[in-house]
């Protein structure tokens, strides 16, 4: 009886699996022919696949229903062009639900010069009678560190000495070691000060942070900040 049930099982999950793929291949197309549809400006291949209640989440951190969304889609000026890449990462699907996490590659020519960008998209469909709907997408920038600089080590070597979280007991160090530029709290292991600018370093791995220093009126360093976004810590230097 058992290995009845485990073959029945088997030939269901069979049965199911082509259609799952078909599913997946249909969202994947639909939000590959959404991407495609930007640069041209055409709004029919958004209104097709768009829901009329969608919510849509921006990575600025705005929202919008599908109305308002269909008033951005317009062709690119002059001078601006490009493409997106739609890669599948992850699927899951519910019934008439599925949920398609995205990663969308765009590259773009800016008045002759090309940037890059990537971007997470995690994505709600609903499968209505004519097709499946997005009913829900929130969109991620996803960041990458800067490209550094190279500094001479006599440059680097300004920064060194022990910094001091202000009004508060936390302490920095900061070392030169092997021509780097080396920072850590004490008991933690260090980690390499990458130059963004003459002035303004970051941590590989971490690039919503950036450490910025800080000058007197006679050029002595005095401390730097660690910026995050808008927000900002303030690290004395001692000494």
């Amino acid at each position: 009886m058992r290995s009845v049930i485990l073959a029945v099982s088997a030939i269901a999950a069979l049965a199911a699996t082509p259609a799952l793929a078909d599913d997946r291949a249909i969202i994947t197309k639909a939000q590959q022919d959404m991407s495609d549809a930007i640069v041209p400006g055409d709004v029919a291949v958004w209104d097709e696949y768009l829901d009329p209640k969608v919510i849509i989440a921006e990575e600025d951190g705005s929202f919008k229903g599908k109305a308002d969304m269909l008033k951005e889609i317009s062709p690119m000026p002059k001078g601006l062009s490009g493409n997106i890449k739609v890669e599948l990462l992850s699927y899951s699907e519910d019934g008439d639900t599925a949920v398609a996490l995205f990663r969308e590659h765009e590259t773009e020519h800016y008045y002759g010069q090309t940037i890059h960008a990537s971007y997470l998209s995690n994505t709600t469909w609903k499968k209505r009678p004519d097709n499946w709907k997005l009913i829900e997408v929130q969109l991620i920038a996803e960041r990458t560190d800067p490209p550094a600089i190279t500094l001479p080590a006599t440059d680097l070597q300004k920064f060194a000495g022990t910094y001091k979280l202000r009004d508060s007991e936390p302490t920095y160090t900061l070392a030169m070691d092997g021509g780097k530029l080396m920072g850590g709290r004490p008991g933690r292991k260090p980690s390499e000060w990458n130059a963004e600018t003459r002035d303004v370093f970051f941590i590989k791995g971490d690039p919503r942070i950036r450490k910025i220093f800080q000058y007197d009126a006679n050029g002595n360093v005095t401390g730097f900040i660690e910026r995050r976004e808008s927000w900002t810590l303030y690290w004395d230097k001692l000494g």
